[in-house]
């Protein structure tokens, strides 16, 4: 299709009310097999999913999740995405088919969102990865509600990131909730080492980088959340980028009518399970 059809395809798109965006982290893997209320943080997720549902019935989902890295932008195009289970070494019932997330996906969205963003190419090669359906099965455990999935190109800067986000603000006003899945601090290494020796307790210097950056959310410094890395927590807490991008995401979808909630702030050791939503106030 054209890309002037497919743009009059977007205008006729009906104007909903204005989606909230999300930043959350999903969790810690070792409890996906936990039951809708087994743990504050699903808990949490479930009393989120109930008043999305209530007060705004988004007619679809976008999730900008970490776990899915790429050379250039890709949107996931299959009507039925697979669940993919992207972590190793867990016992078969991390596995089960009980756990997949049966949503459907959006064809239809996701060729109008490729032809309106020219960095943004369809695939049906990828599905629902850990970013993604440990969060939303606790949000939406229906099901119903159509998700996409966009993928993280690790060619990309943060500053690059930003710009393609601010694209895609736009859709919030066309019924899509977005949500950027990953994680403020994410340092595996120190994380499983603390892990293996059963101790709980965190460093220290997580806490000082995750109030760091709720400080700068909440002022919409987005120039000191590109530059993350000049805090000297910066590289510790985000050895790697792409658990830090979705933020970048989120932020960019953000404007002057939104408000800012933090909705859980839980902090593991070499971890942060921080998230928030902003919503518009008219």
């Amino acid at each position: 299709m054209k890309q002037k059809s497919m743009g009059k395809i977007f205008e006729q798109l009906p104007v909903s009310k204005r989606m909230p965006v999300i930043f959350t982290s999903h969790g810690n893997p070792m409890d996906i097999t936990l039951p809708a209320h087994g743990n504050d943080f699903i808990r949490y997720l479930n009393v989120l999913g109930g008043e999305l549902d209530k007060k705004y019935q988004p007619e679809a989902v976008l999730v900008i999740s970490a776990h899915w890295n790429t050379k250039g932008s890709f949107i996931n195009s299959d009507p039925f995405p697979e669940t993919i289970f992207d972590y190793y070494g867990f016992p078969k019932e991390y596995y089960s088919d009980t756990l997949k997330y049966p949503a459907p996906g959006s064809p239809e969205f996701a060729r109008i969102i490729a032809t309106d963003i020219d960095q943004i190419k369809t695939t049906s090669e990828w599905g629902f990865d850990h970013g993604n359906w440990p969060v939303m099965k606790h949000l939406f455990p229906k099901a119903e509600i159509p998700v996409l999935q966009l993928s993280i190109d690790s060619g990309k800067s943060p500053r690059e990131h930003y710009d393609l986000a601010l694209q895609l603000k736009k859709y919030r006003e066309k019924g899509v909730v977005i949500i950027g899945s990953g994680a403020i601090v994410h340092n595996l290494k120190e994380a499983i080492e603390r892990m293996l020796i059963g101790d709980t307790r965190i460093f220290g210097w997580e806490k000082e980088f995750d109030d760091y950056i709720r400080l700068q959310i909440d002022n919409r410094n987005i120039k000191a959340i590109l530059e993350y890395e000049k805090h000297k927590y910066g590289k510790r807490a985000v050895p790697t980028p792409e658990h830090y991008i979705p933020l970048i995401y989120v932020m960019a979808l953000l404007d002057k009518r939104d408000k800012i909630v933090h909705t859980y702030g839980e902090l593991l050791p070499a971890f942060s399970n921080r998230s928030f939503m902003a919503e518009s106030l008219g």
